[in-house]
């Protein structure tokens, strides 16, 4: 054999080892028996509980003429507003809130903790016994609320369910921020947390403290935290349907509902799936966006935790 030729053969086998060795990721025998069992099992499970649904989604809500139809009800452009007034007002609120609050818990002393633990407890809870807690709570005629007032003041409370669409859609976004912003705290304490205590006193020694501090050290290493925060909380709350489908159910006179909750009334109270698929993929337009900002954002900035 000549030079070339085991040139050629070393090169082939040095080829077949880290073709084996990509392959295989090192592991040798029952390891690698395991490993593709695992990955078989993990796989089987992602097409079954997630590229199915979305796939079989998208064909449910592929026929033009659905969205002629969704476009011609009534409901659906009352659904679009309150969508908008819901996602704009209650992420930014809750988001703010969420900072300034994360702010107060920084603060030492065992009381502080104590609170924390407190205030983190409507998040903990299940979201439905809380949500219809809520809901009875809010009745005009048996509710704690409307009792209350009238035992303490002598005056009837409002409907606040079952008279006015504003009252019945505040409602609605009051209990999503007590609901949600505990979570966001904790996420933006832990981003407070992570800021080096050096630069707080290199700051105090250059003579800014209180607000100097806040907006020259906190505010610039806490930007990019509390954005990508933000348009996770936008993406979640945009396909939220628990909080307006069980604190109003949409009421009164199917004025408050959004594109999840009318998405799940047309597939299942009117049983028309096709129509409540594509309420809900109207929102892809918005979706969409939205997920790419944040990719980008992720990818190209650094996050602080």
């Amino acid at each position: 054999m000549s030079a070339t030729q085991r040139a050629l053969v070393v090169r082939r086998g040095v080829a077949t080892r880290l073709a084996r060795r990509v392959w295989h990721g090192g592991l040798q025998g029952s390891d690698y028996i395991w490993a593709i069992a695992f990955a078989v099992l993990y796989t089987l499970m992602f097409v079954t509980f997630v590229i199915y649904p979305i796939c079989y989604g998208l064909w449910l809500g592929s026929q033009p003429e659905l969205y002629s139809r969704l476009f011609d009800d009534p409901r659906y452009p009352t659904a679009v507003l309150n969508m908008m007034i819901y996602v704009g007002v209650a992420v930014n609120l809750k988001m703010m809130l969420a900072f300034l609050l994360s702010g107060f818990f920084m603060r030492k002393g065992w009381w502080v903790k104590g609170l924390l633990m407190i205030y983190v407890l409507p998040w903990a809870v299940p979201a439905l016994p809380t949500f219809i807690s809520i809901h009875w709570m809010l009745n005009t005629q048996w509710g704690l609320i409307n009792n209350v007032l009238w035992d303490a003041f002598g005056v009837d409370g409002p409907g606040w369910l079952d008279t006015s669409r504003w009252l019945a859609l505040g409602s609605v976004i009051v209990t999503y921020i007590w609901k949600n912003m505990p979570f966001w705290t904790v996420i933006l304490l832990a981003g407070r947390m992570a800021i080096p205590q050096e630069l707080y006193e290199a700051a105090e020694v250059d003579g800014a403290t209180g607000i100097k501090r806040f907006v020259h050290v906190s505010l610039p290493l806490l930007a990019n935290l509390y954005l990508v925060c933000t348009l996770l909380s936008t993406i979640f709350t945009l396909g939220d349907f628990n909080t307006a489908y069980f604190i109003s159910g949409g009421g009164p006179a199917l004025s408050t509902h959004v594109l999840a909750t009318l998405g799940i009334r047309d597939a299942f109270e009117i049983a028309r799936p096709q129509l409540g698929v594509a309420a809900v993929l109207s929102a892809l337009p918005l979706m969409i966006p939205l997920v790419m900002t944040l990719m980008h954002k992720l990818r190209t900035s650094e996050v602080q935790l």
